[in-house]
């Protein structure tokens, strides 16, 4: 049975860790994890079963094993310790036979995204950010039509737009709306991205490294790699506004939730995963649900491309649009919406809408 092997690491230290080590994780500061993961070994985590293409019925098997630093010791550390023990981690998942490796949250971002510890290894190597890019847009448009914000019409921002991620999903937003603000902290891979969508975008494309124009947009997409501040905060909001965070960890303030009802906020990314799947371990997400990075590595052993697939800092739309179709085919779907690891509910979406026309209407 062909098979994979997705990487894990703790993003919220004491949280992470109590998932495998209910003790160490009650015990241990997240100062204590941070210093100790510097010394901890690769982890198997669980087997993963009963995924099944709907196009032909294919069944494949994976794991889950965890690179064991935290996103601040990976940015504390020098780069080559960090790809050492990447790449140890990548050992184990050959060891246990697996076709292809998918590399998750920070371990994805670090270094040269991949394209190092896919030369060390034997098992071809993907970050799935190529679909992670396209489940993004997805949601945002859907989260779009359910809010009833005209995509046509609407202004939109990318935050980290200068990014690999950034960058295709600003392609294809450009597309779909008015204008679009292309927000990062350095002018300069803002103006280049501009200057190469701007001929054959819908929209007016405006670069900008001042996070206040975001009150102008009603659809901002938040990609960066911040690890040490929330990047986006209530003040910064539209009422009626919709907020997709793909960032691991989150861009969007928990204080958005708490302060403002009348804006949505989801987590970008969670995708059905077909066939009766158990993963065996909980990763914060309901039963038969998965992060669309997972789920390219999946459609990709179903698909038989065991190959190094998503690499390196530049993503194209073209491998986008392949993965979609890839994936579409054998039954992976954008799911339900979630936001702070909870379900998002159409209730509370009616509820937001509700909120919004209030504030509005006393602006």
């Amino acid at each position: 049975m062909d098979s994979f092997a997705f990487i894990i690491h703790p993003i919220d230290p004491k949280r992470d860790v109590s998932r495998k080590y209910p003790f160490l994780g009650r015990v241990l500061s997240e100062r204590q994890i941070d210093f100790f993961s510097t010394f901890f070994p690769p982890v198997y985590i669980s087997e993963i079963e009963g995924i099944t293409s709907e196009a032909t019925g294919k069944q494949i098997k994976g794991w889950f094993i965890a690179c064991p630093f935290t996103p601040r010791r990976m940015l504390a550390l020098p780069e080559k310790t960090v790809y050492r023990k990447i790449i140890q981690t990548g050992r184990l998942s050959e060891r246990l036979g697996a076709d292809i490796l998918g590399l998750g949250a920070f371990t994805s971002v670090v270094g040269d995204a991949g394209i190092t510890i896919a030369k060390a290894l034997d098992v071809p190597v993907t970050t799935g950010d190529s679909y992670t890019v396209a489940i993004a847009v997805q949601a945002i448009r859907k989260a779009a039509e359910l809010m009833g914000i005209s995509l046509r019409n609407a202004t939109a921002a990318v935050v980290g737009a200068g990014g690999a991620i950034g960058r295709v999903c600003a392609e294809l937003l450009a597309d779909d709306v008015a204008r679009l603000y292309l927000i990062g902290r350095h002018m300069g891979p803002l103006e280049e991205v501009q200057t190469a969508l701007q001929p054959s975008a819908r929209a007016e494309l405006v670069a900008s490294t001042d996070m206040s124009v975001l009150s102008d947009a009603r659809l901002i997409l938040t990609v960066t790699s911040a690890v040490h501040q929330e990047v986006i905060r209530p003040e910064h909001l539209q009422p009626g506004s919709v907020v997709c965070d793909v960032a691991r960890p989150r861009d969007v303030s928990v204080m958005v939730a708490a302060a403002r009802d009348d804006i949505l906020v989801i987590d970008g990314g969670m995708v059905d995963v077909p066939g009766p799947v158990d993963f065996h371990f909980n990763f914060g997400f309901p039963p038969g649900k998965a992060y669309a990075c997972m789920a390219e590595t999946m459609a990709l052993v179903l698909e038989g491309r065991l190959e190094d697939y998503t690499l390196g800092k530049h993503i194209t739309r073209s491998r986008v649009d392949e993965i979609t179709m890839i994936a579409e085919k054998h039954g992976f779907r954008l799911s339900g919406f979630r936001s702070f690891e909870k379900e998002v509910t159409p209730e509370q979406i009616e509820a937001v809408r509700q909120s919004a026309r209030r504030a509005q209407r006393r602006n």
